[in-house]
């Protein structure tokens, strides 16, 4: 069963254009409510969390009528991260969990990311039988038996209670500067008090937002901004999320950016040494450099590639029995303590290292040279299929060989935003621009 309206994360798109709507979230959550209802009963409960984009309003307001109308209570939690969705879906025993965001994507985008009552993203299959309940006419519930709705004014606390715990127990913060980009998103208040209560000395950024200033110049995609603070406040670390914080990059104390594979690298590293690495692997996606592969291959770690997407990085994480894995652009999933990507936690097993080791971030951000990369995004209209152009692939076949044995190339399209993202990888750097640029300019010219 195919998907027209789930991409890599959900459905996403620019706000009240389709498939972002009030009209379609009202059946997309009318779906979902209907397809977590199949078993009957009436005790069905749904948790929706959402980030700070204006939108989000119309959008929850749409997703609560839809849910309700097939029976379903909802709970509403405000502006939580993403992986608080996940956990207290499974927390206060709900069927299904709704985040509304769109990660790191500008204010005039958004999404509707869907949660099982195990608190993990929805498979393929499911949300391809939720697009056919869109399609088909959606049987409604009995007057008598609409949902109610109800806002839940602790969740946020609950999920910061929770992160702590993550934290081992006989390890403080206390004397280390931290800088904390919010991004303008979900963790506005749950990171910078977390760390507080850690007992850190906060320096936070990115906590005032306004609807529109979500990922604007701040967060993980523009580390920019926490760099200076970094520098002006002569930090120890800079630890920077994306607008719903199930991303994150550190920096160390010059303004120095460590990505998802540096981050990987070290907890693989560690967890390894503590024998807490099950499986004896990372699990990463096809982005990942090959740095990284080097990097582990000379521990004894393997790594296990799956396509792009954390959602795929989570299916074999759990089909393999692993519990490390994540992307290059900060998704770390850690399945000993989340079921999704969760940005905070992460740059507080990063916070750990530093205070077990007492070593500066500058000597944990680096744990290996990466071989050199590029990625450039070509934009597109949608309905159009640049890859599929002979002249496109002709070149890609070309250039493919002309790389074959110094590197590799890695073209796709995005499951989020209307791009064809081309990366390559090649020691040699001169051929590694030529590669990609040749790439970009068929695409471009196709476009």
């Amino acid at each position: 069963m195919t998907r027209k309206l789930f991409g890599t994360d959900g459905v996403r798109g620019r706000a009240n254009t389709y498939p972002m709507t009030a009209e379609m979230a009202l059946k997309l959550g009318a779906a979902a409510g209907r397809y977590f209802r199949r078993d009957g009963g009436s005790a069905h409960r749904v948790v929706i969390g959402k980030d700070t984009r204006l939108s989000g309003y119309m959008l929850e307001n749409a997703l609560t009528a839809g849910l309700t109308s097939t029976g379903m209570n909802v709970l509403l939690l405000g502006p939580v991260p993403t992986p608080a969705v996940g956990f207290l879906t499974r927390s206060m025993r709900a069927d299904v969990g709704v985040m509304i965001s769109a990660s790191h994507n500008p204010h005039q985008d958004n999404g509707i990311k869907f949660f099982g009552p195990d608190g993990f993203k929805l498979s393929d299959e499911a949300e391809a039988e939720i697009e056919a309940i869109v399609e088909a006419e959606i049987q409604l519930a009995q007057a008598a038996n609409i949902g109610r709705a109800k806002r839940i004014e602790d969740g946020r606390g609950r999920y910061q209670e929770f992160v702590k715990t993550t934290f081992p127990a006989g390890l403080r913060l206390d004397g280390l500067k931290v800088v904390i980009d919010c991004a303008n998103g979900a963790a506005y208040k749950a990171a910078p008090e977390v760390l507080w209560e850690l007992g850190a000395t906060v320096v936070p950024v990115g906590v005032s937002p306004n609807g529109t200033n979500i990922n604007d110049r701040c967060g993980s995609t523009y580390t920019q901004t926490a760099a200076e603070a970094v520098v002006a406040h002569g930090a120890d670390v800079g630890i920077c999320l994306d607008g719903d914080a199930d991303r994150v990059m550190i920096l160390d104390e010059t303004g120095r950016v460590a990505d998802g594979d540096q981050i990987m690298a070290m907890m693989a590293a560690r967890w390894a040494t503590d024998g807490r690495l099950r499986g004896g692997a990372l699990v990463a996606t096809v982005m990942s450099n090959l740095g990284l592969e080097r990097f582990l291959d000379a521990r004894g770690i393997g790594l296990e590639r799956t396509a792009v997407g954390d959602r795929y990085v989570v299916e074999r994480m759990r089909a393999g029995g692993f519990n490390l894995g994540g992307e290059q652009s900060g998704h770390i999933v850690m399945t000993d303590y989340a079921t999704t990507g969760d940005g905070l936690i992460a740059g507080l097993q990063f916070l750990a290292e530093m205070a077990r080791t007492a070593a500066p971030a500058s000597g944990l951000i680096r744990q290996f040279e990466t071989v050199p990369q590029m990625l450039k995004n070509v934009r597109f209209a949608d309905g159009k299929t640049p890859l599929e152009q002979p002249s496109v692939q002709a070149v890609i076949q070309a250039n493919t060989l002309r790389i074959a044995g110094k590197g590799r190339i890695l073209i796709r399209k995005s499951g989020t935003e209307p791009l064809i993202r081309v990366m390559a990888e090649c020691e040699d750097e001169v051929m590694l621009v030529q590669v990609v640029d040749e790439i970009v300019g068929a695409v471009e010219a196709a476009v």
